[in-house]
């Protein structure tokens, strides 16, 4: 009776330790490939029209406050132009401007020096890609993390190029990068003017905005409160701060 019984224990913390396993021990979320083929479909209708500015113009600005998508509908379009084979390559810029605070010097090389500045910017590439397919690009080039600082004097053809934070930039900073961009080429500009952490008169993105907004081959879509995909009480704070 005392085998029989200790045989069932043993059959039974088995079957248990299977269960659990298949219960709650599945591969996280992060480690698996991403359904990053997922078509992106806007949620209001100015998500709509940068959508649709993206893919028909080769420079676009997009302007508006935090939580609207801008960057993440610019990171997607990138990953399908560069799956699709109509860019051989992404480049990210952003300005290496902390939020009113001083983090001091970073140690590692340039990509980690950046990291907490394109953390945004990872994280979208993460959803669309992978983890894998993500170290992969970066690897071979075909992801490139370009300093705001460093892209003077580039000629950046077939690329999709995405400039992320614009607010934080100065003037002459945009004018030199918008001088980057080459042929077969697109350029996205993202940024929200209300939220510079540079002095406002040295933030040169609603200057630029407005300048090129009558161009024909440029899009300048201006997003609000009422596109804010965040959490609902984001929207309605922004419309009161």
């Amino acid at each position: 009776m005392a085998k029989r019984a200790t045989r069932r224990a043993k059959l039974h913390a088995i079957e248990g330790a299977r269960i659990h396993n298949l219960v709650f021990e599945q591969t996280p979320a992060n480690d698996r490939e991403q359904s990053y083929l997922r078509k992106i479909r806007p949620r209001s209708d100015n998500q709509r029209l940068l959508m649709e500015a993206i893919e028909t113009k080769p420079l676009t600005i997009a302007v508006g406050p935090a939580g609207t998508g801008k960057t993440y509908l610019a990171i997607s379009a990138a990953v399908e132009a560069l799956d699709a084979g109509t860019v051989s390559r992404i480049v990210l810029s952003r300005p290496a401007v902390e939020a009113g605070e001083n983090l001091g010097f970073l140690p590692g090389d340039m990509r980690e020096k950046l990291d907490p500045y394109l953390r945004p910017l990872w994280d979208a590439l993460n959803d669309r890609l992978g983890a894998k397919r993500l170290r992969q690009h970066l690897d071979d080039g075909l992801i490139e993390i370009a300093p705001v600082a460093f892209m003077r004097g580039r000629t950046l053809n077939n690329s999709f190029v995405l400039i992320d934070e614009a607010q934080n930039c100065t003037y002459g900073q945009l004018k030199m990068l918008l001088t980057r961009l080459g042929w077969h080429s697109t350029m996205v500009m993202t940024g929200d003017p209300d939220q510079t952490d540079l002095l406002p008169e040295l933030s040169g993105l609603a200057s630029i905005a407005q300048r090129l907004e009558g161009f024909e081959d440029v899009a300048v879509v201006r997003l609000a409160d009422m596109d804010v995909v965040r959490h609902p009480l984001v929207g309605r704070m922004l419309s009161v701060l």
